[in-house]
């Protein structure tokens, strides 16, 4: 039997190349590759009882992602403050493909293991506002963390001595030790304080970064200084001073009476700095600044791209080479600057700032 196809050679010339075509295309799309292609991207935070995470951090660097590289896709993981989770999470981010991590280490000793099977594997890693140290990372992108600290020193020596209590007894309450960021805004205010007339009463290291263990030290600081040996507090993050706030509560202590310091202008942390429970904090926009800049550079990488040279102009030694950095400036902000950082930056709405509880607050800083 002589079977002849109904097309003619022209024809079938014709539909093979258009379905190489298709599939050139297809591949295109999906291997991460330069040209206008993209990739995976994964995103690896470290816990989410830091409101800024989740609020902050992981929104705005999906947002700019998807502006900055149409083609590419988040792989989004949350380590809850556990190093080996987060250590899983990474592999399983480098099986489904991932073109590129983005890691805010849990613990900035054990994540090198993590940089170590994704360099294996020809995968760049940047180390996202927490420095993983020994490792062979690609960029370091955050803020000047040991100005972060000075930040808190400067504000809080400046207020006690304003106060008539320059020369008091202050209680410390640091971050994690395992989160190298800790580390140096510890060494921040402390070049501060040593400077300084003031005492360091008591002071604490706060494994995980966790509320109830900070409350637990102001407790245990409380108890060992009394409720009138202290004159103000250090304290890491806003999550934190919000824990050793309810403990000064729990003892009688009207917190006003005792500056308190913060960092990463929560929302919480803005309102009790509105009310007087809080004395400052210090800003860091991760949405306009940290995130979205991570994600720009992340996007490059995945469409086989080199980040721009004019980003990168520090260079941050993490004990196993000096790495292209890019470090942002912080902001001290008090009561009397809400106004024209928080709100101006819409970090966050007078609407959000401002609920019933603190109406009469904004009203007096002149938020609303």
């Amino acid at each position: 039997m002589n079977l002849r196809s109904p097309f003619k050679p022209a024809v079938i010339a014709g539909i093979v190349l258009g379905a190489l075509a298709l599939v050139a295309a297809g591949c295109g799309s999906d291997n991460g590759g330069g040209g206008g292609g993209g990739g995976k991207v994964a995103l690896l935070l470290p816990e989410s009882h830091t409101a800024r995470y989740e609020s902050q951090d992981r929104p705005h660097f999906e947002a700019q992602l998807k502006k900055s590289c149409s083609d590419c896709e988040v792989l989004y993981s949350n380590a809850g403050e556990d190093a080996a989770r987060q250590q899983q999470q990474a592999e399983a981010a480098l099986t489904k493909g991932a073109k590129v991590l983005v890691v805010d280490a849990v613990d900035a000793g054990s994540a090198g293991a993590i940089v170590q099977k994704a360099k294996a594997q020809k995968v760049p890693v940047i180390s996202y506002d927490r420095l993983i140290t020994n490792a062979d990372i690609d960029y370091y992108i955050s803020y000047d963390n040991a100005r972060v600290g000075k930040l808190h020193g400067d504000a809080l020596v400046k207020k006690l001595e304003q106060d008539g209590k320059g020369s008091g007894t202050i209680v410390q309450i640091n971050g994690d030790p395992a989160d190298n960021n800790a580390k140096l805004f510890k060494q921040g205010a402390t070049s501060v304080f040593k400077a300084s007339k003031l005492k360091v009463g008591k002071n604490y290291d706060t494994p995980g970064w966790l509320g109830k263990n900070a409350q637990n030290e102001m407790e245990q600081a409380i108890t060992a200084l009394g409720n009138g040996g202290f004159v103000g507090a250090y304290v890491a993050n806003d999550t934190l001073a919000g824990a050793a706030i309810a403990a000064m509560k729990s003892a009688g202590i009207k917190p006003s009476t005792r500056p308190t310091t913060g960092q990463d202008a929560e929302l919480a942390g803005i309102q009790r700095i509105l009310n007087g429970e809080q004395f400052m904090t210090v800003y860091k926009d991760f949405g306009i600044h940290e995130s979205t800049q991570a994600a720009v550079v992340a996007a490059d990488l995945a469409k086989g791209d080199k980040p721009s040279s004019d980003l990168f102009k520090d260079k941050i030694n993490n004990g196993k080479k000096d790495v292209p950095a890019l470090l942002l400036t912080p902001v001290a902000v008090t009561k009397d600057n809400i106004k024209d950082t928080i709100v101006k930056d819409k970090f966050w709405t007078a609407s959000q700032i401002c609920t019933k509880a603190y109406a009469s607050a904004c009203k007096a800083a002149g938020i609303q």
